[in-house]
């Protein structure tokens, strides 16, 4: 069993924001993958369903960004997972718009929900970095995250969103680089 959980804000006025993508993200493998309804536990979204042979739990943490960890760590321990069973998609202001990444282990970076997925599990879980780009000095940071997607970045997202909910099953299988690959792929059809 697996835990796919995205980062982000709850409520319908963070939606769009920068900082959500991870939620996006998970709705997309959500879809994709027509898992059952959303159901409420461990201070989160959860659904549950099965990709490439893998019993796979859906989370999003309804704790906001920065108490994640809590509830990520609950679920953990309830299925008597490990963090290396569990894998965190959020948004990386250090990579280009649309750019993916994934690395286990590692610090925080500045990243809030990272850094609290980090106290309430450890450092030994996997991170699918969903770029969102830097606005280029740090006093613009925070309205760029807390803000939403412009609209003529809509169709990137949308593409990247589908790429990355199509190829998820290459992380249930453990295979990294086939998921950046095939995800790369996909983004440049």
């Amino acid at each position: 069993m697996l835990i796919f959980a995205g980062l982000g804000n709850p409520g319908d006025k963070y939606r769009l924001h920068r900082h959500n993508i991870g939620f996006m993200a998970i709705d997309a493998v959500h879809e994709i993958h027509r898992f059952g309804p959303w159901t409420k536990k461990f201070q989160s979204e959860l659904s549950a369903g099965d990709i490439a042979g893998e019993r796979v739990i859906l989370l999003k943490p309804q704790t906001f960004m920065n108490e994640s960890g809590r509830a990520i760590g609950e679920a953990m321990r309830f299925y008597r997972l490990t963090p290396a069973d569990v894998t965190v998609f959020y948004d990386e202001l250090d990579l280009a718009p649309f750019k993916v990444k994934v690395k286990r282990g590692g610090g925080a970076a500045g990243h809030n929900g990272i850094r609290s997925t980090i106290a309430h599990i450890g450092e030994d879980f996997r991170r699918v970095r969903l770029g969102i780009g830097h606005p280029g000095h740090r006093d613009r940071v925070t309205p760029h995250v807390l803000g939403n997607f412009a609209k003529a970045e809509m169709d990137d997202l949308a593409d990247l969103l589908g790429a990355v909910g199509a190829e998820v099953g290459q992380l249930a299988k453990d295979d990294d680089p086939r998921f950046l690959s095939d995800v790369a792929m996909r983004m440049h059809r």
